[in-house]
């Protein structure tokens, strides 16, 4: 008997892959790729695009015939900031742009000259000035530089939702992608911001899928915003539990779904931002580099005391060496280092807490498997408990979980995540 199934699309900036879960949400198939980027038009590197749809459908039509799975539906998440332009008959017709690549500094200050300034502007749609990464910044460069190719546009597509256009050849925008620093919403509002009426922009952004789950009764969903597809297995996890979450990596993003204040100008200085997740309730997030400031301390010392390069893995907690410092020794150095990055982790955190209710505190990705870190947090926050927290493949985990009921009739189980507490 065939196994029956959710397929889940994960497309990251590095690694493209494919999962299929089971009803109890076990991963039973994994595909995965890497693919060289092409460049557009003015040089920069970028996704390519044809390479990538390519081996999306041809990979989705090899497990549709496996004889061992029954793919009962299909969903999808990928990175973010990302719109794909498609002609009246939905052919792509420009590259899918690098949103590192450089914004014409002239254009960005008659953007923001024209609408109100960068502050305002940025409280009211929840995007801190990014540039390219502001995703509606896109449309309003190609509008200014390249009116014919403007002009061929029928609608942009978030990278989700393109993929989603690949298996049903319908146009849809998600509230996950357009809600996420895009310079589109008009979070005061609850709806978009008027720039994008005025510049002509609004007949390009297709309708926003109403219905959180699938299309209709296809069972292929519209797709998510990574950062938001990682938040929904601890939602349905934690029902009726307010907590917060700090995803980690090369960025620290800590993530709290139940704080709905307004974005303060304050706030957005200390690169906070807000997006909204699938169910378009508000999320809060302030975001640090510290993963990346890690990578760079071990190497200092690496270096300095002559050790190999993950050394700090082998390093146990211990708190004398927070109360008496010595700096000829690595561990020492290492705790007074992580002590640091844990006092900016505290204020960063601070920044989107806000709410004495909350009673959790989970951390995932590298850090939480750090003692020393997770050590340090949870003496930080003694009257919530913290924990690191760890699954399989959390993006795509969120993604199945979103459209659960169109297609699974189990109830979603208990232990999708592992806790420890600290």
């Amino acid at each position: 008997m065939k196994t029956p199934t959710i397929a889940i699309f994960d497309i990251g900036k590095t690694n493209k892959k494919l999962f299929l879960f089971n009803e109890n949400y076990e991963i039973v198939y994994e595909k995965s790729t890497q693919f060289d980027e092409t460049t557009d038009e003015d040089g920069d590197s970028c996704e390519d695009v044809a390479l990538l749809s390519c081996w999306i459908v041809e990979s989705f039509r090899e497990i549709q015939n496996d004889l061992e799975f029954d793919i009962k539906a299909l969903n999808f998440s990928t990175y973010g900031a990302s719109f794909v332009h498609l002609d009246l008959n939905g052919k792509v017709v420009t590259a899918l742009y690098n949103y590192l690549k450089p914004y014409p500094e002239t254009l960005q200050k008659q953007f923001y000259h024209t609408y109100g300034g960068e502050q305002l502007f940025a409280r009211k749609t929840a995007s801190p000035v990014l540039g390219n990464l502001n995703s509606g910044m896109v449309l309003y460069r190609l509008k200014y530089e390249n009116p014919a190719l403007f002009a061929r546009i029928h609608y942009s597509l978030h990278l989700p939702q393109y993929i989603s256009f690949l298996f049903t050849g319908r146009y849809f925008s998600d509230i996950t992608s357009i809600g996420c620093h895009t310079n589109l919403w008009d979070f005061e509002e609850n709806q978009y911001h008027e720039w994008i009426e005025m510049e002509g922009i609004t007949e390009k952004i297709a309708p926003i899928n109403s219905k959180t789950q699938c299309l209709d009764n296809s069972k292929i969903g519209t797709g998510l915003h990574d950062s938001s597809a990682a938040l929904i297995p601890y939602l349905a996890a934690f029902k009726g539990q307010k907590f917060v979450l700090i995803s980690t990596g090369t960025w620290c993003i800590t993530l709290n779904p139940f704080n709905h204040t307004p974005l303060t100008d304050e706030e957005l200085q200390q690169d906070c931002l807000a997006y909204l997740q699938y169910t378009g309730e508000p999320v809060k997030a302030s975001r640090l580099f510290a993963g990346y400031e890690h990578e760079q301390v071990i190497k200092q010392l690496s270096e300095q005391f002559q050790k190999p390069l993950d050394y700090y893995k082998t390093v146990k907690f211990n708190p004398k060496y927070i109360e008496i410092s010595t700096d000829d020794v690595y561990e020492s150095v290492y705790h007074q280092m992580m002590l640091n990055l844990v006092n900016k982790q505290v204020i960063s955190v601070k920044l989107v807490l806000n709410d004495l209710s909350v009673t959790k505190l989970f951390v995932d990705g590298g850090f939480g498997k750090n003692e020393i870190y997770m050590n340090l947090l949870a003496k930080a926050f003694p009257e919530i408990q913290v924990y690191a927290a760890s699954m399989a493949q959390a993006t795509a985990l969120g993604a199945a979980l979103a459209i659960h009921e169109d297609w699974n009739t189990k109830e979603i189980p208990q232990n999708l995540i592992r806790l420890k507490r600290y």
